[in-house]
């Protein structure tokens, strides 16, 4: 491959984004002087190409190997094996993330322990092989390995950097709502599927603002809803506010500004209920803390912005305060 075909494989390496909490997992791992290594099928000139598109990466790693380093790949546990004697580290000492079956397979080989985290939605069955299947990598919790505990928990919430969406409401104080207890408002997904598609599936919460009526305290779902074979995720705003009438068809404005927990599966309508019930005492709780409550005034709730997208403008006067 010439130089102009390397330089535009690496532009659309660099277009990718990272998962959510690779970046944080990465810096936590690093600063506590955790020894980290990255094992890929892909040669090892690709490997480091890839992660030279993220800051801090590449010194992040104690050892780097490549599938052209080794006699096999995974599902091989040869790859894992030559990164634990690089990194001086006994095999059964040693904790695999991963997000595919060959890998998976190849971490249990080497005598790993392995946390999956599947790359395909609904799929969690197929990974049962591995020690723990998660949803996210948010969701790690080193401390259940025997690692440091991220200590950037605030309330039983996540602060991530904030993200702003906006519809009209096709959906709002429902059926559902009724049997829940809080005023839900479902948006039409497919019109910001490329923003919401960046985003791990779970429960977040910050602000809500109706075009009508004002600025309210919100939880919100993102996420396959289990009653519907859809292939979209949904985006489920929960209003912690008892409006007793209907919203349909307004402007509804959400700024997101925290992180609560995955999505999950619940074995009856009553735990679901509990629960739901559970994230909006942490949100209502959460929310008053000025790192979240600052955003409750915030310009994009105030005014109609494209759909989607965030307003230069807005974003300075929150960054500024």
């Amino acid at each position: 491959m010439g130089k102009r075909g390397t330089a535009r494989k690496l532009t659309r390496w660099c277009n990718i984004k990272a998962l959510p909490g690779a970046t944080r997992l990465l810096k936590h791992l690093r600063s506590n002087g955790v020894p980290t290594a990255l094992a890929s099928n892909s040669p090892r000139s690709n490997i480091e190409a890839k992660i030279s598109c993220h800051q801090g990466w590449k010194e992040s790693f104690s050892a780097i190997v490549g599938g052209d380093e080794v006699e096999k790949g995974k599902p091989s546990p040869d790859i894992f094996l030559e990164a634990a004697k690089r990194m001086n580290a006994t095999p059964s000492n040693c904790l695999v993330i991963e997000d595919s079956l060959p890998g998976i397979t190849a971490g249990k080989a080497a005598g790993m322990h392995v946390i999956a985290v599947p790359s395909i939605p609904k799929k969690t069955a197929e990974f049962s092989s591995a020690d723990v299947v998660i949803n996210s990598l948010l969701d790690v919790r080193p401390e259940k390995w025997g690692l440091p505990p991220f200590n950037d928990w605030i309330e039983d919430t996540l602060p991530i950097e904030p993200w702003f969406i906006s519809g009209p409401v096709i959906k709002g104080f429902g059926r559902g709502s009724k049997v829940l207890g809080i005023p839900t408002a479902n948006l039409p997904a497919e019109n910001f599927s490329d923003v919401v598609s960046e985003y791990t599936s779970g429960v977040y919460f910050g602000w809500a603002g109706l075009s009508t009526r004002g600025t309210y305290k919100m939880v919100m779902s993102v996420g396959w809803n289990p009653y519907f074979d859809n292939t979209e995720k949904t985006v489920e705003p929960w209003l912690l506010h008892n409006f007793g009438e209907d919203f349909y068809g307004e402007e509804l404005r959400l700024a997101i500004v925290g992180y609560i927990r995955p999505e999950a599966n619940f074995p009856s309508l009553e735990s679901l209920i509990e629960r739901i019930q559970e994230d909006g005492r942490i949100a209502e709780k959460a929310l008053d803390l000025p790192m979240y409550a600052k955003y409750k005034d915030s310009p994009y709730l105030r005014n109609t912005l494209q759909l989607g997208s965030t307003n230069d403008d807005s974003q300075a006067e929150l960054n500024s305060k």
